[in-house]
């Protein structure tokens, strides 16, 4: 799996001047687990790059999906994605694991979230059990994409950040 290890800069550069460079906890087969510091504040986040991305496009920045815990903030499970263009406003953002559909998103530039806490939830839970992830979305010019991630090894990188920064 190619390294992610420009992920805390991408996602988190609004606090870059806070926050020490990442560490890998560990590689769990397709995803990667990292902490780092914001300030005093230990950030725990995992990530992956999808297995295929398709779309009628000439140009697309990095593509992935995280999810963060800010212990300190009680915050944990924010789910991110990341899609390599401007997304259309108001356009469907979807993602799919097994039978499972999740549509409850919010969107701003390049990058989506769930809704709230408790879309997170569902969606790390899905993650957990799932064996592929499959995101749609559509660019501000109207080009759809698909990106279908694998879950090989995202129970793991999950089980890290958790004991990382201490959820239980």
């Amino acid at each position: 799996m190619k390294k992610i290890l420009f992920l805390a800069c991408a996602v988190f550069s609004f606090k870059a001047l806070a926050m020490e460079a990442p560490t890998v906890i560990g590689e769990y087969h397709d995803w990667s687990a990292y902490t780092f510091k914001e300030g005093k504040n230990i950030v725990c986040y995992m990530a992956s790059t999808p297995k295929r991305d398709e779309g009628n496009y000439t140009r697309r920045g990095d593509i992935y999906a995280v999810i963060t815990h800010r212990p300190a903030e009680k915050s944990f499970d924010v789910v991110n994605f990341v899609l390599g263009y401007t997304l259309k406003p108001n356009a469907p953002f979807t993602v799919k694991i097994g039978k499972e559909t999740f549509t409850k998103f919010f969107s701003e530039g390049d990058k989506s979230w769930t809704i709230n806490d408790d879309e997170d939830a569902r969606l790390v839970k899905a993650m957990v059990r799932g064996e592929r992830m499959i995101v749609e979305a559509t660019s501000n010019r109207g080009t759809k994409t698909k990106d279908t991630y694998s879950l090989k090894g995202f129970a793991r990188a999950y089980q890290a950040i958790n004991a990382k920064c201490g959820k239980k």
